[in-house]
């Protein structure tokens, strides 16, 4: 079994966030998001005063599977672990691995559905300020390495599996931004009015 060289406590991080998407209650059926397929981009239905933001990820199973342990990825196929290591060193992010939209308007109030499209578990994390996340090997390979005060309260709601879904509101005016606690460099920044 291969095992990535780095810190300790990115498997172990790793391994509490499985174990507190195991016991989220959230739907793991990606069905269960209220929404409409419109070229293999989920689309908010019409009139539901709502916004969707899709989460996505390439992992390849076999390769983050040896590394961090069985249920890292669920999804078929995708982008080797030695390659995502290679990106994140060389570009500072893994392109397969975003939100969409990555910047948005919005309205006070709008309902935001967030649905995991990825086969790896993700936040999606308000903050003041864009930070690193709480992987600290992911941080140090996208040199992004003060972490996001709010990536260090985060609770078992707050990290979606694969195929579910998270509810959150625009509560205020101005610019709200959203990164993955996990991947940091997955952002979305509403520009609220």
């Amino acid at each position: 079994m291969k095992r990535v060289s780095g810190p300790v406590v990115l498997c172990t991080t790793l391994a509490v966030v499985l174990s507190a998407c195991a016991d989220s209650g959230r739907s793991m059926d990606p069905s269960s998001a209220n929404s409409t397929d419109v070229g293999g981009m989920a689309q908010p239905q019409a009139g539901m005063g709502h916004r969707q933001v899709l989460m996505s990820d390439g992992c390849d199973p076999t390769t983050f599977n040896d590394a961090f342990g069985e249920g890292t990825c669920v999804r078929n196929g995708g982008v080797t672990l030695d390659h995502f290591v290679a990106e994140l060193t060389r570009s500072q992010k893994a392109g397969a691995w975003m939100n969409a939209p990555m910047l948005a308007a919005g309205r006070i109030g709008q309902t935001l559905e967030v649905v995991n499209r990825g086969g790896e578990v993700h936040t999606f994390t308000r903050v003041a300020e864009f930070g690193g996340g709480i992987i600290p090997f992911l941080n140090n390979l996208t040199g992004d390495t003060e972490v996001a005060p709010e990536c260090q309260a985060l609770a078992p709601s707050d990290f979606v599996p694969s195929g579910g879904t998270f509810v959150t509101a625009l509560s205020e005016a101005g610019t709200q931004r959203f990164e993955c606690c996990i991947h940091p460099w997955m952002r979305t920044t509403f520009h609220v009015h």
